[in-house]
């Protein structure tokens, strides 16, 4: 009888955990820009750790000894190497660092929302989320015509949507008036 019971469970368990899973091994791939914060933290170097850096409009950040670090459109890995090769020989032998995404920049949405703005972006959202979070629709929104603005690889490209868009870092969503 607890096999009968435990296999659901767990079937259950596996389906909530898993579109968690499937964003963090996309997190490697995730390009940064500019209002993500990240940490940074040096093996056995307090001074060169930091819990929160957020990125400023140039996709930048400032690290000692090595100046302004582009950030924009790289890897939280990119970032790391860069790290590393900044620091070795000159100022550590062997530098052990860490580079992690602690909060993602916002993502927008506009027109026929009762709360129009910038909302914090969490893993696995989606255009049906997005709009709840924004206070939902107005009585004279179009389900049927929304379109986001997404940047990839520096071009920025728009698109149609349906409310289950998933939705990333950045984008702008508009929902625009249903005329009858």
């Amino acid at each position: 009888m607890f096999q009968r019971i435990l296999t659901p469970v767990m079937f259950l368990l596996a389906l909530l955990v898993a579109p968690a899973s499937l964003w963090a091994a996309g997190d490697s791939q995730y390009r940064l820009g500019s209002g993500d914060m990240i940490s940074i933290s040096v093996f056995g170097e307090e001074d060169l750790s930091f819990d929160k850096v957020r990125l400023n409009d140039a996709g930048t950040f400032s690290y000692p000894f090595l100046g302004e670090v582009r950030a924009k459109g790289r890897s939280a890995a990119d970032i790391e190497q860069t790290l590393i090769q900044g620091l070795k020989g000159d100022y550590l032998i062997d530098p052990k660092i860490s580079v992690s995404i602690i909060e993602y920049r916002d993502f927008f949405v506009n027109g026929e929302v009762k709360s129009p703005g910038g909302y914090p972006f969490k893993p696995g959202l989606s255009l049906r989320t997005a709009v709840a979070l924004a206070g939902g629709l107005t009585e004279r929104a179009s389900e049927s015509k929304i379109s986001v603005i997404r940047e990839e690889n520096g071009n920025k490209r728009t698109f149609k949507a349906t409310m289950e868009t998933p939705i990333f870092p950045g984008d702008i969503i508009t929902i625009e008036q249903s005329f009858f």
